[in-house]
């Protein structure tokens, strides 16, 4: 036999290649996370490492891969700084030169008043690749989502861009008050509100009418935006009655009183409601968008934690004798993702289903149940497991033999009846309910008077939101939820919710997220 010679060791290590990094500029936009460009948002998904800003939404951040470095550098006027601009140059360059991607995130445009270009020529010193990926800067953002249109042709074509805050190292101004007070159309200015005054002063000294529209305009394109609007006479002391703070912007000129006309973003149905979402984490969203496209102000509060049960040898077992059973239901649509998550892992698919009729407890569950390929043999006209029940014991159930993949605790309504029924009703854990392990956000949020509404999808939700607020007693669970509305998607989550003293403002008929919804936008237009 041929033996295999085997080099010998080296006496040393090579040195390792080292990977050129790349520094990108990327502008996050005036502060709804939607409106990155599709680049910015695709290289966000590369990053190792990302540096951002106070000013771009924190909701971008769940685009960056789990492994990489979060660095905030945040600043805020009259608030010590994260870092300083000197800092956070050399960190680019640093990052830089271990070879990563780094991505440096920046409120609205990088390139307007967002001190891109000094960090652009630190990286140019040390010879450090780049790119800038421009954003949607938050002046237009801001005139848009105020329903200004900073240029128009019956009022102005010229518009222009100032900061309301220069460098204080500078010996003197370089705005030329008055060019720009009557050569201009449309001023915005940038980070001025502490110097509005001043700002009004010298656009009205040099000739620029007292009566000209201005509106200010706070957190722009987000469901916490506040606008206040007046004169150059008027505008610093309605703005200080208002207790407007940055970040805000500035808009100046006649094309502010077209905001009666076209203000769209703030008559939303539901603009400046401030919603609770109780719902998973991984369920939210269909619910959270929905409402934040209304106009509402959501914030996710998830009750439950959804996790595998502590062994999967009971769904295991039935799974291989599946041509056994008459019926395969499903009462949520957690209960069909980890049922077929675990299907997959043992080498099965939608093929081994062709036995059991499936019946499912909703339309939500049989769309989602459909995105796997199969279609609910039997869905009941009222979306419970008690509906669900009625309609299966029209099918008959005696002999039946019935599998029920379901949360590791549940109401045991739907097996009982069936079993009553005449039915043989094997049930498995495929999920179990957990609660997440900090409600402080929460809390403070109750505390402070900041939510209008919370919504419960579940007698679970209900549940561990009390438990998780760790109140005292009834007392204190009364001075936390005064004034704030309970929206319940049906009868049972509404019984569960008023068993535990709350009293419920908001049911829809039909048990679905659409039609909780509809009931919430009914329940608030009816009160305009």
């Amino acid at each position: 036999m041929k033996k295999t010679m085997h080099p010998p060791p080296p006496t040393h290590t090579p040195p390792t290649p080292c990977r050129a990094g790349k520094v990108y500029l990327i502008g996050a936009g005036p502060g709804d996370p939607e409106l990155i460009t599709v680049k910015g948002l695709k290289l966000l998904q590369r990053a190792e490492v990302v540096v951002y800003d106070y000013l771009a939404s924190k909701k971008l951040l769940k685009h960056v891969p789990q492994a990489a470095q979060l660095v905030y550098v945040g600043k805020m006027g009259g608030v010590h700084h994260a870092h300083t601009q000197d800092e956070i140059n050399q960190m680019l360059v640093d990052f830089a030169r271990q070879g990563k991607l780094v991505v440096r995130l920046k409120g609205g445009d990088p390139f307007i008043f967002g001190r891109g270009g000094e960090e652009i020529e630190m990286l140019v010193e040390h010879g450090i690749a780049y790119e800038v990926v421009p954003g949607v800067t938050s002046a237009t953002a801001a005139a848009t989502y105020a329903g200004v249109p900073i240029t128009h042709r019956q009022h102005t074509t010229s518009v222009a861009f100032v900061t309301g805050h220069e460098d204080p190292t500078k010996a003197a101004s370089t705005i030329a008050w008055d060019k720009i007070a009557t050569g201009i159309g449309t001023l915005v200015f940038y980070m001025g509100i502490k110097n509005l005054p001043i700002i009004t002063e010298k656009l009205m000294a040099h000739g620029r009418s007292p009566e000209t529209p201005v509106v200010v305009v706070r957190w722009a394109s987000t469901p916490e935006q506040q606008s206040v609007e007046g004169t150059l006479a008027t505008i610093a002391d309605k703005v200080q009655a208002a207790r407007i703070k940055p970040p805000a912007l500035i808009v100046v000129g006649e094309v502010v009183s077209l905001r009666d006309k076209i203000n769209w973003y703030e008559k939303r149905p539901l603009f400046g409601k401030r919603i609770l979402v109780t719902r998973t984490r991984e369920q939210a969203s269909e619910l959270v968008h929905r409402l934040e496209d209304l106009g509402a102000n959501c914030l996710e509060g998830s009750t439950i934690a959804l996790v595998p049960p502590d062994s999967w040898a009971a769904l295991d077992k039935e799974l291989h004798r599946l041509a056994d059973y008459d019926w395969l239901l499903f009462t949520s649509i957690n209960a069909i993702k980890f049922f077929f998550q675990r299907l997959t892992e043992i080498g099965m698919d939608a093929r081994d289903l062709k036995g059991p009729k499936i019946g499912v407890v909703g339309t939500t569950t049989a769309e989602f149940l459909q995105g796997h390929g199969l279609r609910a043999d039997l869905l009941p006209e009222e979306f419970t497991a008690e509906g669900l029940a009625a309609a299966l014991e029209k099918e008959g159930m005696s002999g039946k033999k019935v599998l029920l993949p379901r949360a590791a605790k549940a109401r045991e309504v739907l097996p009982e009846t069936l079993a009553t029924a005449g039915a043989e009703v094997v049930t498995v854990p495929v999920y179990r309910n957990v609660q997440p392990a900090d409600y402080a956000e929460v809390r403070q949020a109750l505390e402070e008077k900041a939510i209008d509404l919370i919504t419960f999808t579940s007698s679970s939700t209900v549940i561990n939101f009390l438990e998780m607020l760790h109140c005292a007693d009834e007392a204190e669970q009364q001075r936390l939820l005064d004034g704030v509305k309970i929206a319940t998607i049906g009868p049972i989550t509404a019984k569960t919710a008023s068993q535990n003293g709350m009293a419920i403002h908001i049911q829809p008929k039909t048990f679905t997220i659409p039609a909780l919804v509809d009931a919430i936008l009914a329940y608030y237009a009816s009160r305009r």
